[in-house]
Parts: C-alpha cells; sequence; structure tokens
C-alpha cells in the first residue's frame, strides 16, 4: 500500500510539473540571472560573495516559480479558451481539477514571494508587484487579457521591465536610472511580442470574449502594430 501511494504522490506531483509548463520556465529565469550579472558588472562593481551568489541563485529561482504561478493561474481562467484552443491540456481535458490547480496556484505564488523576500525588501516588492500584475492579466473582472493593448501592458511589465529591474536588485539597490532603462527596452519589445501567441488562439480567445489585437484590428493591422517593438 505505501508504495501504491509513493507512486500515486510522484505521479501527481509529475502532472503538476506538466501543468507548470517547464518548458516556459527559463527565459524568466535567465532574464532574473541576466539582469544580476548585469549589475555585477556595472559601475561600481560589485565583489562576487557568498551572498552575492546565495541572491542570485534566489533570485533566479524565485523567477521560475513566479513564472509557473503565472502560467497555472492563466490555465485557470481560460479554461473555456482552451476549450477551444488547447482541449488536450490539463483543465479541459479533466486530468487536473480546478480547485486542485487553485490551490497549486497559491502555492506557488506563495513560494515565489517568500523567496524574493529571502532576497531583500526591493526584490519583494518587485515581485509582489508582477504578481499583481499577472492576477490583473488573468482574473475577472480586471481581465486586462480580454482588453487590447492593456493585455501586453500587464504582459510587458512585469515580464520585461521588472524582471530585469529584479534581477538588479539581487546585487544593488534599483534607485537608479540604468536598471530601469536596460528593464524598459526588453519591455519595449514585450509590448509587441507577448501578441505573437494570439495569432493562433483567435478562435478561442474570440470565444471567450477576449480582444487580443489580431481579433480587434485583423490578423494584418496586427501584425503591423506590433512589429515596431
Amino acid at each position: 500500500m505505501a508504495e501504491i501511494a509513493s507512486t500515486s504522490w510522484r505521479d501527481r506531483l509529475s502532472l503538476y510539473w506538466a501543468f507548470a509548463r517547464p518548458f516556459t520556465l527559463l527565459p524568466p529565469a535567465l532574464g532574473m540571472l541576466s539582469g544580476g550579472v548585469t549589475a555585477i558588472g556595472a559601475e561600481p562593481q560589485a565583489p562576487f560573495t557568498s551572498v552575492l551568489l546565495l541572491n542570485l541563485v534566489l533570485g533566479t529561482l524565485m523567477a521560475a516559480v513566479l513564472n509557473a504561478a503565472s502560467n497555472t493561474l492563466n490555465q485557470i481562467y481560460d479554461l473555456e479558451v482552451d476549450r477551444v484552443n488547447k482541449p488536450d491540456r490539463h483543465l479541459p481535458s479533466g486530468r487536473l481539477g480546478v480547485g486542485e490547480a487553485s490551490a497549486l496556484t497559491v502555492i506557488l505564488f506563495a513560494v515565489a514571494l517568500a523567496l524574493a523576500w529571502a532576497v531583500n525588501p526591493e526584490c519583494f516588492l518587485l515581485a509582489l508587484a508582477a504578481a499583481v500584475l499577472t492576477i490583473l492579466y488573468s482574473v475577472p473582472p480586471p481581465r486586462t487579457k480580454a482588453r487590447g493593448i492593456l493585455a501586453n501592458l500587464t504582459i510587458a511589465i512585469p515580464r520585461g521591465v521588472l524582471l530585469k529591474v529584479a534581477g538588479w536588485s539581487c546585487v544593488k539597490p534599483v534607485l537608479a536610472l540604468e536598471p530601469w532603462y536596460i528593464g524598459l527596452i526588453f519591455g519595449l519589445f514585450l509590448l509587441g511580442a507577448s501578441s505573437t501567441k494570439d495569432f493562433a488562439d483567435i478562435e478561442g480567445d474570440r470565444a471567450g470574449g477576449c480582444r487580443t489585437l489580431p481579433i480587434e484590428y485583423g490578423v494584418t493591422r496586427a501584425a503591423w502594430l506590433i512589429s515596431p517593438s
């Protein structure tokens, strides 16, 4: 019986891991890490210490966990959309229930914020701001995902601007122009790039009431609108 229970737990953890969409966790982790590495080399250069290394490790892990929380939250509130666009995903296929997915999401957000707090208060505040924007993106009534360009903004700010600044905060204070300028560059890129996924999801997004740029302006015009980014 113990062996069966153990196998069941392993299977469940494997299901949770797949639900978090692990293939999407590396880019934010690298973005966070690169923000910290940039801060090390920026003037005045920061001495490389064991504390600095620990902060970078914790911050990098935080970025991955926070993105996993964002992924699971988005899938919960995109259930009707995914029934059309991605029916084989965990929730529409019935492999995972909404209640269980919600509990996992809360745990992931809590772990991410705890990791950020372990780095320093600045990192925590930046992670908290990113978490709030993630919730505004997915959860009604704000659900900016359904509100055209607001969807792009609520992706670009946390995953572009704040991510780089949070990485910087692992090494140096963020009350300077440089980390925000670097973050703005990545934010401007994501302002357009975040819409690329919407072109393949038009049918489900329309059924779910999401006014993405391809739906609101048409495929050709939307492509031209995001191209400057």
